[in-house]
């Protein structure tokens, strides 16, 4: 694997410990919070794990306002990009895990290649800015109301993804 590096945001704990959790299947060390990105974070690593929560109408984590801009800025060109998310599926079905749909978009319009995509089927929620083309942008979780799939959902992912990492 290329050095990869994951990238979090989080308020409640609840996406570090998911970072972590994702970062012990694929074998990945170098875990940092979102508000430790600059420009060397990216141009040391070939591959980006983003995550993020989500909050208010469908937003991204508070502190990934300023990762947004570093990512934005930067040329994401060769690099591989994964992104998860965690969402309320129950209490808030119309903007769960909206806030991947940001990272996404970052990343795309930095020139980077977005891996990962995951099928909506099995999920519970209305409505998602992080569905596109019928499959979420990244790994969707919600700790709240399926916890349960969790564990099932991350190895699932991350043996999609290994291989183009």
């Amino acid at each position: 694997m290329k050095k990869t590096v994951i990238i979090y945001g989080t308020s409640t704990g609840t996406c570090e410990d998911l970072a972590g959790r994702i970062g012990a299947k694929l074998g990945v060390d170098n875990i940092i919070n979102v508000t430790d990105l600059d420009d060397s974070v990216i141009a040391d690593n070939d591959n980006l794990i983003l995550g993020t929560s989500t909050w208010g109408a469908g937003e991204v984590q508070d502190d990934w306002y300023d990762g947004l801009k570093t990512l934005k800025g930067a040329n994401l060109e060769g690099k591989s990009v994964a992104i998860f998310g965690c969402g309320d599926s129950e209490s808030y079905p119309d903007t769960f895990v909206g806030g991947m749909s940001e990272l996404y978009n970052a990343a795309k319009n930095a020139g980077a290649n977005v891996i990962g995509g995951v099928s909506t089927d099995g999920y519970t929620f209305d409505e998602s800015e992080s569905v596109v083309d019928g499959k979420f942008v990244g790994l969707a979780l919600d700790e709240v109301n399926e916890d349960d799939k969790t564990d099932e959902r991350i190895d699932a992912w991350v043996a999609e993804i290994q291989p183009s990492l």
